[in-house]
Parts: structure tokens; sequence; C-alpha cells
């Protein structure tokens, strides 16, 4: 299994940022690189626990869909999205918040593991891990800005 850990620091309250990461629509803004749409399931808006979402992107060339639910959320801590179809053999992203002195303090623990054994492992090594790290930094970088655009 690997594991990708990010704390981001964000000028904005709790709520906004909670908010804020759980929107499909800035979610589609922030994987623009991606091509990344929803296309099943809750396709705008905030979704919450027990909603699905399939997403579409293309990744590596390759127009691939993720169908994830919201397994967990309780406002405004964290919440978790797991993948219920998709190209890996399991992938959980825990999304964490923390407010201190007005700060939010963003941490994304993102876990898989992929297919194809060995290969699939060296795939990851090589390639996969840095392309999620670069997806979440680049998401993250998006959201921190709107969120405090949206506090002042």
């Amino acid at each position: 299994m690997t594991t990708i850990h990010l704390t981001t620091e964000i000028n904005a309250p709790i709520e906004v940022v909670f908010n804020n990461s759980r929107d499909i629509d800035l979610h589609q803004e922030s994987a623009s690189q991606t091509h990344e749409k929803a296309i099943a399931g809750k396709t705008s808006g905030l979704i919450e626990k027990g909603e699905t979402v399939t997403w579409k992107g293309k990744h590596f060339g390759f127009y691939l869909q993720h169908q994830s639910i919201i397994s967990e959320m309780d406002f405004y801590t964290y919440f978790i999205d797991e993948q219920l179809k998709g190209k890996f053999n399991s992938f959980k992203h825990q999304h964490l918040f923390e407010e201190k002195n007005g700060i939010t303090i963003m941490q994304d623990i993102l876990q898989y593991e992929t297919p194809f054994g060995i290969f699939g492992k060296l795939f990851d090594y090589l390639f996969l891990k840095k392309h999620l790290l670069h997806f979440l930094l680049f998401r993250n970088k998006v959201l921190k800005k709107k969120s405090e655009m949206n506090s002042m």
C-alpha cells in the first residue's frame, strides 16, 4: 500500500475550507489539467455522506473512470472518500481539518493499492505516486486560493 500525506495551511475559516474541499464544481476546476468531470452520481455542488460520484479524467493518455463514495463525514473535522469502482485495488482519501489561530490546517492522507502485482508496484514507484502527488498539490493550491478569497 502506498500512502501520500500532505499538510496545507489555509488562511480561512474551517467551515469554508471544509465545504470547498467537498465541492464537486471546485474539484472539477482544480482537476482541469486532467479534464476530470463528474459524470454520474453527485455531479455538482457539495457532496454529502453516503453520496457517490463517478469521475472521468485523462491520466497517462487514457480516459479512466473512478467511482467513489463519501463513506464517513464529521462536520467540520473530516470526511473520507473511498473507491467503489475503478482501476485501483483499493483507494481511500482522508480529508482532515483543524483550525488553529484562525488558520485551517488541512491534511490529505491518500492510501491506495495498485493492481498487477510487481508491475503495478513498479508503475507506482516510477510514475503513479508522483502523478497523484502533483494532482493533489495543484488541487490544494486552487482550494487554498478559493478559500482565502471567499473569506476576505
